[in-house]
Parts: structure tokens; C-alpha cells; sequence
């Protein structure tokens, strides 16, 4: 794609989630959520970006599997739309963090976004690396059940069996789709230090450096949250039994 669709896909993307933000906010809010409406309306559109790009991700190399082979140069129009796509929502949610919530809550999220933005903003405007991008993008599985959880959370349904079900797929999509796809991304990046100019070799290893951090930050916090908080509660049951 040449520049000027670039930013026009970009642009569109940004008008189609700010589109969906406001198509959530007409549909009827759980009473639990109404303490922060804009939180819920958030995390809803994120959900529907994570959706799309998911699929998208898995679509890309379903149908142009030559990409796999060659994440520097090889890529299809796909796959370029779906990361110049991916660019317009991460504008668009960097917007609504920075317009919605004070910089001390929302700065981690904020700083990932800027990383994302950057990073797939080299792909697309040089042509290179675009199957590197799609591949991060498949981290966006585990995306959906991550904002499920804090979906079912904000509607009071932490109990449920819907919850722990969704709770035991998060965990497992986390380890494989999240944490295996940051490490093979990081392996693939010091194998291939020779095809990858400096400048984008540092950017790319920075990038992956602050996103496997986060991320082992994030595990562990679910694992607390979930299933170690819950173990805790189970096994007091038991003693007063």
C-alpha cells in the first residue's frame, strides 16, 4: 500500500472505534459498571478490536503461508491493512486513556501503546517487517479473553462459572498465544540480528524487552487474582467445615 492509504485506513480505523465506543454506550449498561461507564465502554471496544485483529492475525498466514517463511519482506496488502488497522485503534485508545483517566492510572498502558504505535508504524511506512508485526498481533487471542474477564468483572459475574471457564482459557491462551509468542519474537529477532538494520534491531529488541515485562507483570497478577486468591478462599471453606 502505498502512504496515502496508509493513513487512510489508519484514519478510518480511528472514525470506526470511536464509532463502536459510542454504538456500546447505547446499549444498556449492567447497574454494577455504571460506577465508571467510561471504563466499561473501553474495555468493550478493545474486546471488539482484539476480535477482529485475532482472526485477521490467523487469516493472514492462512492465506499468504509464505509469509511465515520471510517476516522481513514477504507480506500481502492483508496483512498490511490489518497492521495499518491496528495503528488506528491504538491512536484511538491512546486518545480516550489520555482524555479519560489521570496519567497515574493509565501511564503503563499509555507507554505500550506508544512502543505498539512506533513500531508498527516502521513496518508500514517502510514496507518491511509487516509479517513480523502480524505475528505480535497474534498475541490479541488471549486479547479477547483477557477483556472478557474484566467484562464479566465490571458486571458482577466473578462468581460465576462463566467467569472461572473464561479464567482457565485466559491462563491457557496467556502462556500460549502471549508469553510463546513474545519469546519466539525475541529468538527470532537475535537469530536474525544480521538481516535487521540497527536502528530497527534496537527499537525491535527495546519493544520486546518492555513487553515481556509487562507481561510477566500481568501473569502474575492473574495467577494471584484467579486462582491463588480463590485456592486461599477454598481451602478456609475447609477448616471451618
Amino acid at each position: 500500500m502505498e502512504l496515502g492509504s496508509v493513513i487512510l485506513t489508519i484514519g478510518g480505523s480511528v472514525g470506526f472505534f470511536k464509532f463502536v465506543n459510542s454504538g456500546v454506550g447505547k446499549l444498556p449498561t449492567p447497574e454494577s459498571a455504571c460506577r465508571n461507564v467510561w471504563k466499561w465502554r473501553n474495555i468493550s471496544t478493545s474486546c471488539v478490536h482484539s476480535m477482529i485483529t485475532a482472526t485477521w492475525a490467523v487469516l493472514c498466514f492462512f492465506l499468504h503461508p509464505q509469509m511465515a517463511e520471510d517476516l522481513i519482506e514477504t507480506h500481502s496488502v492483508f496483512s498490511h491493512v490489518l497492521v495499518s488497522f491496528s495503528i488506528g485503534y491504538f491512536i484511538y485508545d491512546f486518545f480516550d486513556m489520555l482524555r479519560s483517566q489521570k496519567l497515574s492510572q493509565s501511564w503503563e498502558l499509555l507507554f505500550h501503546h506508544i512502543v505498539v504505535i512506533t513500531c508498527f508504524g516502521l513496518a508500514v511506512v517502510s514496507c518491511r517487517y509487516v509479517g513480523f508485526a502480524v505475528v505480535a498481533l497474534l498475541v490479541e487471542i488471549n486479547s479477547v479473553f483477557l477483556h472478557i474477564r474484566q467484562i464479566l468483572r465490571m458486571a458482577n459475574m466473578a462468581a460465576s462459572t462463566l467467569y472461572r471457564v473464561n479464567s482457565m482459557i485466559n491462563l491457557g491462551t496467556y502462556v500460549v498465544f502471549r508469553i510463546n509468542t513474545l519469546a519466539w519474537m525475541t529468538r527470532w529477532l537475535v537469530l536474525n540480528r544480521d538481516k535487521v538494520p540497527l536502528l530497527a534491531y534496537t527499537l525491535g529488541s527495546v519493544g520486546m524487552a518492555i513487553m515481556t515485562a509487562m507481561n510477566i507483570v500481568l501473569f502474575c497478577r492473574l495467577l494471584r487474582s484467579d486462582f491463588l486468591k480463590s485456592s486461599t478462599r477454598e481451602a478456609k471453606k475447609e477448616k471451618e467445615m
